[in-house]
């Protein structure tokens, strides 16, 4: 175990936030909650559903509700949804709770990534994806990067590979 209280991982959709997040939770032996997952739980429906729906709004005011709770337990990686950034609100728990990891991919990397998705609402509006991905980076990479303790570039290399060299990261960072 390490003693940030919590990992959260940051990025846009596609990035692999889950995916990694699943094994660097069982690498440091701590317990992975998705908070996508976790708003599908609660609520009995899809994502796309509430999207549909709420709007977007509604569905970032559970998402921050479901952070909010999240923020009080210790010991977990929280993949975080790509828009989770949006909230001031949501940075300030995040950063006041643990470690803060922005996973980056390129912008052909991630249109690569989800093209096949189709559980994406942001992505499945009828506008061109890669448009739509290119917007959002450019929107929300300037907050993913101001609140990162830490950027992992994910590009072309395994969920695997970039679990185990966050462990050697946050291991590093811990024994100063």
């Amino acid at each position: 175990m390490i003693s940030a209280s919590n990992i959260y991982l940051v990025g846009p959709m596609g990035v692999g936030k889950t995916t990694v997040g699943r094994s660097l939770a069982k690498s440091l032996g701590m317990e992975f909650v998705d908070s996508d997952q976790q708003i599908e739980e609660r609520t009995g429906v899809s994502i796309s559903t509430i999207f549909d729906i709420e709007g977007e709004a509604g569905f970032r005011e559970r998402e921050a509700k479901e952070i909010f709770e999240l923020v009080k337990r210790t010991n977990i990686v929280l993949a975080t949804g790509g828009g989770a950034v949006t909230r001031e609100d949501v940075r300030k728990a995040m950063r006041h709770n643990g470690l803060v990891i922005y996973l980056h991919a390129t912008l052909e990397m991630l249109v690569e990534r989800t093209r096949s998705s189709k559980n994406r609402p942001l992505l499945n509006t009828g506008a061109d994806p890669r448009e739509v991905l290119e917007t959002l980076m450019l929107e929300r990479d300037p907050l993913y990067r101001a609140e990162a303790d830490i950027v992992f570039e994910t590009d072309s290399r395994s969920p695997h590979a970039v679990a185990r060299d966050i462990c050697t990261e946050i291991r590093k960072r811990w024994q100063r």
